[in-house]
């Protein structure tokens, strides 16, 4: 199974989230503070990382925003319930998902399930995994995207999207002009036992424009139809 970091300073959630992980057959490495974990991290790349917001020395979202500058590694966030920037800031940094506190140890694992699942789409039986195992390389316009390879590019040049990102521009991009509701959307990138509000696909498709914008400040080929969704434009 997979390889599991887990970074929070609090000892019960280490325990009882290394007991339930392990159970389904992860192998789980667990530290106690950002700093230890980013080190971590960086020396020896898990399958997936779960990251608390609120810890010493350094915390969850410093780590996430110095991940994403070398890695598109898989990363869950930990947040309080009543926390919702730290959502919003979670999700714009490059989270592939959030947890709030307190939660089941059934919806950790349906939820780093999905995470790894959307990670390695040719092992994958669910929706995505056959999105993504079942088309070749798409070409519209400017864009390339190579599901195979997890390669994006615009203009031929490459554009880092995350595991999500990359399954919501696959799925907007395989029909271009055709509106695609979020709910479309979410089914596209995530399982069906895993729910998501409009405001988690909002901030994915947000980040993927400012990703775009940093290599083609013209680009608007993803298109906002309010009230409806999304859609993307062949230009």
């Amino acid at each position: 199974m997979a390889k599991i970091t887990l970074v929070d300073d609090d000892e019960n959630i280490v325990t009882s989230v290394s007991l339930a992980l392990e159970s389904h057959g992860h192998a789980v490495k667990a530290y106690y503070d950002g700093a230890s974990g980013l080190a971590a991290l960086e020396s020896d790349p898990p399958d997936l990382a779960i990251l608390d917001v609120k810890m010493p020395r350094m915390d969850g979202m410093e780590v996430l925003r110095r991940l994403r500058q070398t890695t598109l590694l898989p990363v869950i966030i930990l947040t309080s319930k009543d926390e919702e920037i730290d959502e919003i800031l979670g999700f714009n940094l490059g989270a592939d998902d959030y947890i709030h506190k307190p939660f089941s140890q059934r919806l950790l694992i349906e939820r780093v399930k999905a995470v790894l699942r959307r990670a390695s789409p040719e092992e994958a039986g669910g929706p995505a995994g056959g999105l993504a195992s079942a088309s070749k390389a798409i070409k519209r316009g400017r864009l390339t995207l190579d599901p195979a390879r997890h390669d994006c590019l615009w203009d031929g040049k490459a554009v880092r999207l995350t595991v999500t990102e990359f399954l919501l521009l696959q799925s907007l991009a395989q029909r271009p002009g055709f509106v695609k509701s979020r709910d479309n959307l979410m089914d596209a990138a995530y399982e069906d036992q895993v729910y998501v509000d409009d405001r988690t696909i909002d901030s994915h498709i947000k980040r993927m424009r400012k990703k775009f914008r940093e290599v083609d400040d013209t680009f608007d080929a993803i298109e906002t139809l309010y009230g409806v969704g999304y859609r993307y434009r062949e230009s």
